[in-house]
């Protein structure tokens, strides 16, 4: 039995918080513009291309750095 609630599915980092462009998020995380356009790349960061731009939030960040963290314990 699900209540009404509860998400039934974890929340989209993406969604949450304003859009920035990258290089406003390499300014406010302290990891460089081409780290996090690489990691959006592939996938590994949830962002957005708008036209040439990549775009992010900082709740995406942030939770790449958790669970990047979690990776390099583990190892």
């Amino acid at each position: 039995m699900t209540d009404e609630n509860q998400p039934t599915s974890p929340i989209d980092p993406l969604t949450i918080g304003k859009l920035i462009s990258l290089n406003e998020a390499a300014e406010k995380t302290g990891l460089s513009t081409s780290y996090l356009r690489a990691i959006a790349r592939k996938g590994r960061l949830k962002a957005e291309k708008v036209g040439r731009d990549w775009l992010t939030t900082l709740a995406a960040v942030a939770e790449y750095k958790r669970t990047r963290s979690h990776t390099l314990k583990d190892e």
